[in-house]
């Protein structure tokens, strides 16, 4: 088989299957609404929480894109396929000015553009509402990295101390993804006022990094305060 012949093939395949993508991501029947909906809503969350916990033990920042991308589908999957692609079907048929009958040709490139502009958005921020915790409690594993983080809430101020520190350079306290404080000398002691912590709903929030020479992020704890 020649080597024209070969990429013709593939061509042919390629061109198939984005027709046969298309035919489902337009598919308006209720059945098709629902499945599309529900797959999409499921793999959402399935991002989300597995990007979750990865970021929560290594705080790879990349992957708070996949987070974003997850957090973000679960709303706008079900946007897409129940409201905006139905409605660009009728806008289609009934479209009388220009600007309408253009934006019905072009939706789904409009709204993956938005959506990816938005993943963007969220993952560079990193509100609180997308991120999940899945760190281990204090001083659990760790191998040769030890230290027991012990934390006391005051009427205005939270203090923390870290017990038997072993294996580390540093502690990083880190809210809102700002740096409030950087402890390079044992005891690795530090008080943080609440008004530089960030607002949960249940209170406020940090994360305390231990942290070797390099910034190298060597176990981490996210800490809440009611």
């Amino acid at each position: 088989m020649s080597s024209l012949t070969i990429t013709t093939t593939v061509g042919n395949v390629l061109k198939q299957s984005w027709r046969d993508l298309l035919s489902i991501y337009y598919a308006n029947t209720p059945i098709w609404r629902w499945l599309k909906s529900g797959a999409l809503l499921f793999l959402g969350f399935g991002l989300w929480a597995g990007g979750s916990a990865v970021h929560s033990v290594t705080g790879w920042q990349p992957v708070l894109y996949v987070m974003a991308y997850g957090f973000l589908l679960i709303v706008w999957g079900p946007f897409t396929h129940m409201l905006l692609i139905p409605f660009t079907i009728r806008l289609r048929r009934t479209a009388e000015s220009k600007p309408a009958r253009v934006f019905s040709r072009n939706s789904g490139k409009i709204n993956l553009s938005i959506f990816f502009v938005c993943v963007i958005a969220l993952a560079t921020f990193a509100p609180g509402v997308m991120l999940l915790d899945f760190s281990g409690s204090p001083g659990s594993g760790g191998g040769e990295v030890t230290g027991n983080l012990i934390c006391e809430s005051g009427e205005t101020a939270v203090s923390c101390e870290v017990e038997n520190p072993q294996g580390f350079d540093r502690v990083v306290v880190v809210s809102g993804g700002e740096t409030v404080r950087t402890v390079t000398e044992e005891p690795f002691t530090f008080e943080i006022p609440f008004e530089e912590l960030e607002e949960i709903s249940s209170g406020h929030r940090f994360v305390v990094e231990y942290q070797d020479s390099n910034g190298n992020t060597l176990r981490r704890f996210v800490e809440r305060v009611e």
